[in-house]
């Protein structure tokens, strides 16, 4: 995604909390040591994000000749996001805290190829149901984090132009979710917020990464200079849409031809065996033969991971980054992980390759929930804290805002 949107200015409050929620710092002396702020200037604003209950400050960390540091931590009860990691025909949702903990996270079919009006109207209703979940539990809600199936504008939430998906051109999601909700809402793209939560929560080391998506469609956010990156118009990572040769002249749903979706995605792979006379339902059914050891459906795995592999090998020798993380459906399956990790070593030059990380993703289905949730919470600290917001500009702030102790409608 964009720059603008993610961790703040340095020395903001957002880029604080992200410095000591990865680990990069531990107390105010790291924090002066990695901002080149002024002691004082650090000192104000660590108190403000520690009288907001977002950070915590105690013990003693090791003295490196002075007085011992107190340690800084990221206070999970300082409140939660609602995420909604949406996929064409199902959604996961969940509530995250600053710690990067998801809670009461669940699966639940819905199609929201149908049109925005009625996925509006499921999404408000499930996002009540959770937010009076977390408010039972004693937690703050915050705001809203989605992350959508397709291209959205970094500026304003806005979908732009998903494949499959007649209606949605175009549609002011953020905004419209905002003055249903009452609550500050952030809309990303979904295989972007996998990488975010991917990088956030278990590489927050590496600086350079792209995760690939690989379900019933196929997508990949990117990770450059430990900030997550959509480009100019949110198009940034769409390798779904990349012409391969052994697509030949397949239509895509995009209105093109001979795309790596129509020959790769978790849909391309069920419709060939349904030509190969065997039927499943879906990209499940399709991994249990994989499971079982069916030839044709190993096969077919295994040529898209090839396939998957012939795209990212490009994208791997131009970007150069420090790993490949492979999620998704798909990716549960060895011979499309082994196929993509062989052609990235076959194709790309020795260089790129040399200390690259080829692997499948650690958060685990919960990517998505925590890239969503921990991208609303770090772009509204200013609803947990008083230091200034400098720039969230995918945020919606509603004009009417829910009391915390109002129960939502069930």
């Amino acid at each position: 995604m964009a720059d603008t949107a993610h961790d703040g200015e340095p020395g903001s409050a957002q880029h604080i909390l992200g410095l000591v929620s990865s680990g990069a710092a531990s107390s105010r002396a790291d924090l002066v040591r990695e901002l080149g702020l002024a002691p004082s200037t650090v000192s104000l604003r660590v108190q403000e994000l520690v009288t907001a209950g977002v950070l915590t400050e105690s013990g003693e960390g090791a003295s490196r000749g002075g007085r011992r540091p107190r340690l800084l931590r990221v206070k999970a009860q300082g409140g939660v996001a609602l995420a909604a990691d949406l996929g064409s025909h199902h959604a996961r949702l969940g509530a995250v805290d600053l710690g990067g903990t998801v809670h009461d996270a669940v699966d639940l079919p819905h199609d929201i190829t149908a049109g925005p009006d009625s996925a509006v109207d499921w999404l408000c209703a499930q996002v009540d149901r959770l937010a009076a979940a977390q408010r039972e539990s004693g937690r703050t809600v915050r705001a809203l984090g989605v992350a959508f199936p397709g291209p959205v504008a970094p500026a304003d939430g806005r979908v732009l132009s998903p494949s499959r998906m007649p209606g949605w051109h175009r549609f002011p999601l953020r905004d419209v979710l905002a003055e249903r909700l009452g609550m500050p809402v952030t809309v990303a793209n979904d295989a972007t917020m996998m990488a975010v939560g991917e990088h956030r929560t278990t590489r927050p080391d590496l600086d350079h990464m792209v995760v690939v998506k690989a379900g019933r469609g196929i997508g990949s956010g990117i990770v450059v200079a430990g900030r997550p990156h959509d480009g100019a118009t949110g198009s940034a990572g769409d390798i779904s849409h990349v012409r391969v040769e052994a697509a030949g002249e397949r239509p895509c749903s995009c209105g093109n031809i001979g795309c790596l979706e129509t020959v790769a995605s978790g849909a391309a792979l069920i419709r060939e065996l349904a030509a190969q006379g065997i039927d499943v339902a879906d990209t499940s059914e399709l991994l249990q033969l994989v499971a079982d050891g069916d030839p044709v459906a190993t096969t077919l795995v295994r040529t898209a991971g090839r396939h998957i592999g012939t795209v990212l090998s490009v994208v791997v020798n131009f970007f150069n980054p420090q790993a490949v993380a492979l999620g998704g459906v798909l990716a549960t399956a060895e011979p499309l992980v082994a196929a993509v990790r062989g052609v990235l070593y076959e194709r790309c030059l020795p260089l790129a390759t040399a200390d690259l990380e080829i692997t499948t993703t650690t958060a685990g289905p919960d990517a998505g929930l925590l890239g969503a949730g921990l991208t609303a919470l770090h772009q509204n600290l200013s609803t947990a804290a008083p230091a200034p917001r400098t720039s969230a500009p995918q945020t919606s702030a509603p004009r009417t805002s829910v009391p915390q102790e109002e129960s939502a409608p069930a």
